[in-house]
């Protein structure tokens, strides 16, 4: 009997020692898990070709002439809807560009798109647009950038 509740003891220590490898392990791996991230100020100016509108509202009355992306950490992303509408007289074929950066290495770490590239867009139609700004993961030595965004329609 005395043999078996030693044996018992020498189980329940070994539980304990088990459990407490297993406690550190995963504290290491939480930790292991964190991520430090930086964040980027931005802003950016719209321009348009003629004939192509861009607005703030889906009623396409108030113009749209700049965004303000905000904070965005490293490895992050930020959308801002527009409306886009088409002014002129015949079709246009939608396109969105950015450039003028600055710093002009930051267009090497962010990008910018949008989910209208090559739309058609009627004489006096609009489209909602959604702009996705993206920040790398491994950008460094950038903590704030501008740039200008211009909007086309050729057709």
């Amino acid at each position: 009997m005395v043999k078996h509740l030693m044996a018992m003891a020498k189980a329940s220590k070994l539980v304990v020692i088990v459990l407490t490898i297993a406690a550190f392990a995963l504290a290491a791996l939480t930790l292991a898990a964190i991520n430090v991230s930086q964040n980027v100020s931005s802003s950016g100016t719209i321009t348009t070709s003629p004939n192509i509108g861009v607005y703030s509202n889906s009623a396409c009355t108030t113009n749209m002439t700049s965004i303000n992306w905000g904070s965005i950490a490293a490895g992050g992303t930020a959308t801002q809807t527009v409306y886009v509408k088409n002014t002129g007289t015949g079709t246009m074929t939608l396109s969105l560009t950015a450039s003028s950066w600055s710093p002009s290495g930051a267009s090497t770490y962010i990008t910018i798109s949008w989910n209208q590239q090559g739309t058609q867009l009627s004489a006096g139609g609009s489209v909602a647009a959604t702009i996705t700004l993206t920040v790398s993961s491994s950008i460094t030595g950038i903590t704030s950038f501008s740039n200008t965004i211009t909007i086309s329609g050729t057709g």
